[in-house]
């Protein structure tokens, strides 16, 4: 047999430069690069393997500098859902804090059922220097790292304490990113001394891999099933999520509701699945969605969820599907989400399962569809919200344009500006709900809200992923002044890499969302503001005296100001066809105003104080008892 002698990290690096995925017969790069930050735990590992490989343009093994292990993690998972979860990152970083920076990525490509391989360093698989500089010592285990914390926020992890676990442990690894079923953060503990270690490697190792990523079709008896609950539906609501993007189910989708008349609310993962113009899509569904499609919830009698997992969000918090007879059919490729909200499950690709679903309707039931009242109703509903719409977006009033914007007004500027090629991403504050219920999206891939974990920070290093996945394209990333705040460095990073993103920095002086909620729930916005103390103690005094746009161009971002609706139009404008990372900062409402937006059109279970003096918390308190009323359990 022949044999190649390298160290693990050098194998290790050899190895991923030669994993694939295929689907649909269309290859590509399983890891398609690395991003790192060394230490001790691993410069003189995968940082000596990768400069090994080779560096610069054609390199086996890409490499990307990062400023922050957590933003690294946000930027691979940012690129692997652009890549539709068939093309991956790996992370690498040094033992002690840079890997559990990690954790927080971790959960999020998790939560997100979004691929992305973590290679954090460890401490001395030989323990010759125990403890290490920055290891964990616990007096009841030995064998404990920091980076065990990396383990329930992974999908697969293994310490490869000994070369030849090398081997098992990267299969596995493959495995499980490419398994559209199992997929999420995958992790590979690589103590720093073995990585080191040098190993006679079996050639086969490095040959060619390809992980065929299938459709699955969904069992004949559940499809029968499906279809008859489909064909006997008087009120059906579709619910489309994440995972019609992942299956690139986005036609089938359309020719099902095309053939049925089904109306389609999106979550927010789902959210473009059906461009926001089709007659049968009706919007944003659960606590951030819309009117029309919360309405059609209250009164649906079937609900077929397609590639959603039903956060509380979506079904905000079990208040939401209120028909006394409502059932639920689940079409998803991963069994867990198919038999939630005890519906009727359908296991397999959403792709294929719509496919065959609209098929055996046409066969077996020819010209099924809705009735033409509840079409109507559905429409003229639809038309309602689309109204609401326009007025959150326009100014109103005379000379409105000269002022500060609302927050609705930015996107409403940035809604009259692109076109089905830009990508808009967030994940965090008060933004995410706007989004939701106001976005018009135009095409499959335009609409990037992370809410599975919605994490601040996320929306700088994620555009510079999605960017990647998708060069040439405008990747617009909307932060506000809190989540800006939480992780601006990657802006060095798209400087240093020149990934032309486009940052929207919008100060409204504090957290905006959490505000609001906190005002909601009787605590009076308590601790959410950005404002000097005053002489009470309290942040009421003056907005702090801090200069975003200033901190931005100081990392290296091209920054324009826009202080009125009119500077803004033309700012985004100049923004979207700039050639280098550009930023658009904007002062909107303060966060002690409303966003514009119209408000939640459900309920969302978030405790209020049982007992308590103030009146505020009292009176929330009613609220809470009467809406909690309205929660039921779907049996």
């Amino acid at each position: 047999m022949t044999t190649r002698r390298l160290t693990v990290a050098q194998a290790l690096v050899a190895f991923l430069a030669h994993q694939h995925t295929e689907r649909d017969g269309r290859r590509q790069r399983l890891i398609a690069a690395t991003w790192g930050i060394f230490g001790h735990g691993n410069v003189a590992g995968i940082g000596q393997a990768l400069v090994e490989s080779g560096t610069g343009p054609g390199a086996p093994m890409p490499y990307y500098q990062g400023r922050n292990e957590q933003a690294m993690v946000h930027a691979a998972v940012g690129y692997a859902r652009q890549s539709r979860r068939l093309s991956a990152h790996a992370v690498t970083t040094s033992i002690g804090p840079g890997a559990t920076n990690l954790v927080t990525g971790a959960a999020l490509a998790t939560i997100n059922r979004l691929p992305v391989l973590l290679l954090p360093g460890d401490s001395f698989a030989t323990r010759p220097a125990d403890p290490v500089l920055q290891q964990l010592e616990t007096a009841y285990a030995g064998d404990v790292s920091v980076n065990d914390a990396l383990r329930p926020v992974s999908r697969y992890f293994d310490r490869v304490t000994r070369p030849e676990a090398l081997i098992p442990a990267a299969l596995q690894a493959m495995r499980v990113l490419a398994d559209p079923a199992e997929t999420g953060a995958v992790t590979l503990a690589l103590p720093q001394d073995v990585q080191a270690e040098a190993y006679d490697w079996p050639e086969d190792f490095f040959a060619d891999r390809v992980w065929r990523v299938a459709r699955p079709r969904p069992d004949r008896r559940d499809l029968d099933s499906a279809v008859h609950a489909v064909a006997a539906a008087r009120r059906p609501l579709l619910v489309a999520g994440g995972g019609v993007h992942h299956s690139e189910a986005e036609e089938a989708l359309a020719a099902f509701v095309d053939a049925t008349g089904i109306p389609v609310a999106s979550t927010q993962a789902g959210k473009g699945s059906l461009p926001y113009d089709h007659p049968c899509d009706v919007g944003a569904i659960g606590h951030t969605g819309t009117a029309a499609a919360n309405d059609l919830a209250r009164g649906a009698d079937l609900v077929i969820g397609v590639g959603t997992r039903w956060s509380d969000f979506t079904t905000a918090s079990s208040t939401l599907f209120q028909n006394p007879a409502v059932r639920f059919l689940n079409l998803n490729v991963t069994s867990f989400d198919a038999h939630k909200m005890a519906g009727l499950s359908v296991v397999a690709d959403a792709r294929a399962a719509l496919a065959e679903l609209t098929g055996d309707l046409a066969a077996r039931h020819p010209g099924v569809r809705v009735p033409d009242a509840y079409a109507r109703e559905y429409g003229e509903g639809k038309a309602r919200w689309e109204r609401l719409v326009d007025a959150a977006y326009e100014p109103r009033r005379p000379g409105e344009a000269d002022l500060r914007p609302t927050q609705a007004q930015v996107l409403g500027a940035l809604d009259a500006l692109v076109t089905e090629d830009d990508i808009l991403i967030n994940a965090a504050g008060s933004l995410p709900g706007d989004l939701h219920k106001l976005w018009r999206t135009r095409g499959s891939d335009q609409y990037h809200v992370e809410y599975g974990y919605s994490c601040m920070g996320y929306e700088i290093p994620a555009a510079i992923g999605v960017a990647m996945a998708a060069p040439g394209r405008p990747v617009w990333a909307l932060v506000g002044d809190g989540t800006y705040l939480m992780n601006p460095t990657e802006i060095v990073t798209a400087v240093q890499e020149n990934v032309p993103i486009k940052v929207v920095i919008l100060q409204n002086h504090g957290y905006a969302s959490i505000g609001g909620l906190s005002e909601a729930v009787g605590a009076e916005r308590f601790g959410t503001a950005y404002r000097l103390r005053a002489v009470d103690g309290t942040y009421t005094g003056a907005p702090l005296p801090v200069d975003l746009a200033a901190n931005a161009a100081s990392l290296g971002l091209r920054v324009i100001r826009a202080r009125t609706v009119h500077d803004l139009r033309e700012a985004l404008a100049e923004a979207r066809w700039s050639d280098v990372p550009t930023g658009v900062y904007v002062e909107t409402e303060t966060a002690d105003t409303v966003s514009g937006a119209p408000p939640a059109q459900a309920w969302w279970d978030v405790p209020v104080a049982q007992t308590a003096d103030r009146p505020s918390a009292i009176k929330a308190r009613e609220e809470y008892e009467r809406q909690v009323a309205a929660r039921r359990r779907h049996l």
